[in-house]
């Protein structure tokens, strides 16, 4: 879209110009649309125009499903968000952790990334060691 001012006779018009097809325009004059006829030669263009029919979205369509982590020895998986390194471990086995606390840290696409607790509990097992290469999904820790 470009964008124009214009003073003719005195009178101010801010002009856009929303879209040019063949020998007509569609702009918009000071937030009023016009369809404005080119009187020029078209030029014919080589490339064929894409026709596709509009997308329609139902409701569910943007909804995210998120997995039930809940199954396992001891109750909830703290799972990889995605593939990198384990930089840091920052709990034992058997620490009690809080909903918001940073578990370990991993190292993903050149950045430092905290692990957080979902939930509170006891860390039951680490499936870990620092230094690990792990891929997106993969079960890091388990929290009764």
């Amino acid at each position: 879209m470009r964008k124009f001012k214009f003073t003719i006779d005195g009178s101010k018009y801010n002009v856009s110009i929303k879209d040019i097809e063949e020998n007509t325009a569609h702009i918009e004059v000071n937030g009023t649309p016009y369809e404005v006829e080119i009187d020029q030669e078209v030029k014919v263009s080589k490339t064929p125009k894409l026709v596709r029919k509009p997308v329609v979205n139902t409701i569910n369509d943007s909804a995210i499903l998120k997995k039930n982590t809940t199954t396992g020895t001891f109750g909830f998986k703290v799972e990889a968000p995605l593939p990198g390194n384990i930089f840091k471990l920052n709990v034992k086995e058997g620490d009690s952790v809080k909903k918001g606390d940073t578990l370990l840290i991993m190292e993903a696409m050149k950045m430092e990334n905290n692990i957080l607790s979902e939930k509170d509990g006891v860390v039951g097992k680490i499936l870990v060691n620092e230094g690990d290469a792990v891929l997106q999904n993969d079960v890091l820790l388990e929290i009764q």
